[in-house]
């Protein structure tokens, strides 16, 4: 995360939920009862915002609320009026009514709403846009929650309705928990009063919260830091998983009514392309921004995002730059990609499946009733001759080399448990190094969606090896050359190393005995070279399991950034079983673990978008 501070969507995005605890209501009864009318002819047209740094792009493309001349959505011929959309349930029944064409919120939001704008077929919803991936929405965990599985049997707080709704149906779906395998309170507020993070001060039985950039600095005061219970830090709480790593969770969308879509298909396009140009430009502008260079445009449009919000929301215009970090934006690229990219699992299609679900498993609706795609021609001459960051050559996201290099820092620093956000193992047989996709398709399935989900994070493949062999070379190596003494019966064994007591249970002491030297110079046993072999082992294991993963994905018409997926052979330096007794408990060292792995900023390549 690059902003210190950002209002991140501050968006109380306005579901009037009961106080928490309380039972998802349908989005029909919040909305209340009320006619469908025709949007009006002539006039600017109304077009919601929200506070939300994808938002500013809307605002520096029409010059502030009202269209200004010179600007890019009046070169366009368009004529807007942006109003405040933070009460979703309003911005529907003024879609419904016809008092606006348009719907701005996340994507799983619209979702709740999709029953009601579906009733009718001049309301039913056609996406027109994917604007931003949040990089500002944080799940905070108490001391005691090291991962998300830890979270069965806990209680955990949420905004009702508002986006954390979707980000919590991710990461229970990453952990493979369901709803009902955690409690939920629900609250009316994003933020401040009457809000998750309220609850989670106040109330020592709720595990576990959502929050947005400023709260959770207040919480635990950066991301991969620990509240100490100063400064109105809460003790003991971290950020547990983080939209900074879980970046295609939370994706904001326009949606426009279809019958105004059918009848106006050329002022939409003009539309999402010039805020497709604003986006363009503002990427330039805050690279800059950060660079140093004052751009009196960009510093404008800051304080103008300031006035918009409100200094009692954005207090001033670091606030709004800070705001401006927590997006990141999808740009041509990342809309071609949204709407048109086959096996595309953070593409339209894939998003409307989990948003629908979503709403009717959890009953904000009781029919799934789905939304249109735009259907935009992407290579016309309105996108290609008039915008310039039209390229969709994927580059790799993580450098491999600097990748390798922190997660073997992590591990021999003792930190990787702290840098981990979920981990599962496969298991295999002794010297094993093909899996098959037959076998383990449902792990390998698990990975790819995994690792599409958490874009900004890494998955490390780590082989492990059983210790026994080496063990077994050791003592025969320590008892030939006379470094290593035991005493004590069959199955009572005690050791000692050059007059030190050596617990063949302590693998990390082992393993350090073996690499200085201790049990060299017997031709017949050489542990030393026995624990390499295994270390090669886990290597190859490791490597081939990424081979077979990422031919499983193409298989399926899936596309996966190969430097994501890191392989890292343990050898036996971490096994579960450090003295095993038996094959069944030496199988369990014989294993591969993925961990995914939230990495620091600096071994990620920048990129404008993502797509």
């Amino acid at each position: 995360m690059k902003a210190k501070k950002s209002i991140a969507a501050s968006l109380a995005l306005g579901l009037a939920a009961v106080a928490a605890p309380a039972q998802t209501q349908l989005f029909s009864d919040l909305v209340g009862p009320g006619s469908v009318g025709s949007v009006k002819a002539g006039g600017a047209l109304q077009v919601p915002f929200i506070i939300w740094g994808g938002d500013m792009a809307t605002f520096y493309a029409n010059g502030g609320l009202k269209t200004k001349q010179g600007t890019i959505f009046q070169k366009q011929g368009l004529n807007l009026n942006l109003t405040p959309g933070d009460d979703f349930i309003q911005q529907v029944r003024d879609y419904r009514s016809g008092k606006s064409p348009f719907l701005r919120g996340t994507f799983r939001m619209i979702g709740q709403a999709s029953e009601v704008i579906g009733s009718d077929p001049r309301t039913k919803g056609v996406v027109i846009l994917q604007m931003t991936w949040s990089a500002g929405d944080h799940m905070i965990a108490r001391e005691g929650i090291k991962r998300v599985t830890d979270l069965k049997g806990k209680t955990v707080a949420v905004q009702q309705g508002g986006p954390h709704i979707g980000m919590l149906d991710d990461v229970l779906k990453a952990a493979q928990l369901g709803w009902d395998d955690i409690e939920v309170k629900f609250f009316d507020a994003l933020t401040g009063p009457g809000s998750p993070v309220e609850a989670f001060r106040n109330d020592p039985s709720i595990s576990a919260c959502f929050a947005v950039t400023p709260d959770m600095f207040g919480l635990c005061t950066d991301l991969n830091s620990v509240g100490t219970g100063a400064e109105g830090t809460v003790k003991g709480a971290h950020v547990l998983v983080s939209t900074a790593e879980l970046s295609r969770s939370i994706a904001d969308v326009y949606v426009c009514r279809k019958d105004f879509y059918d009848a106006n298909r050329p002022l939409v396009r003009k539309f999402v392309a010039g805020y497709l140009k604003a986006s363009e430009e503002l990427v330039d502008k805050r690279a800059a921004h950060d660079a140093g260079t004052r751009d009196q445009d960009y510093i404008d449009l800051l304080n103008q995002t300031v006035q918009i919000y409100t200094e009692a929301v954005l207090p001033n215009a670091d606030e709004a730059h800070g705001l401006l970090l927590d997006c990141t934006f999808a740009g041509y690229p990342g809309n071609v990609s949204f709407f048109e990219k086959q096996g595309n699992l953070h593409g339209f299609e894939a998003f409307q499946t989990a948003a629908l679900e979503l709403a009717t498993s959890r009953g904000y609706a009781k029919q799934k009733m789905g939304l249109f795609p735009s259907g935009m021609n992407y290579k016309s001459p309105e996108f290609l001759d008039y915008l310039t960051k039209t390229e969709m050559e994927l580059g790799e996201r993580f450098r491999a080399e600097a990748v390798l290099s922190e997660i073997e820092e992590l591990s021999s620093g003792g930190l990787l448990d702290d840098r981990t956000i979920l981990s599962f193992t496969i298991n295999f047989n002794p010297n094993q190094t093909e899996f098959s996709a037959v076998r383990y398709a449902a792990e390998f399935t698990r990975v790819i969606e995994m690792a599409d989900k958490f874009g900004n994070a890494v998955v490390a493949i780590r082989g492990h090896s059983d210790p026994s062999k080496t063990l077994i070379d050791l003592i025969k190596a320590g008892n030939a050359k006379g470094t290593l003494r035991r005493t004590g019966t069959q199955g009572n064994y005690r050791y000692s190393l050059n007059g030190r007591v050596l617990d063949l249970n302590d693998t990390s002491r082992l393993v350090d005995a073996i690499e200085a030297g201790d049990f060299d110079g017997v031709e017949d046993y050489n542990p030393r070279r026995t624990m390499q072999a295994a270390l090669n082992l886990s290597r190859n294991r490791a490597g081939a399991v990424k081979k077979s993963v990422t031919e499983y994905a193409k298989a399926q018409g899936i596309t996966m950034d190969l430097s994501q997926m890191q392989p890292q052979g343990v050898g036996i330096a971490e096994p579960f079983i450090a003295k095993p007794r038996s094959m069944d408990e030496a199988k369990q060292n014989m294993r591969v673990e993925f961990r995914l792995i939230r990495v620091s900023a600096e071994v990620t390549q920048e990129s404008d978008f993502d797509f």
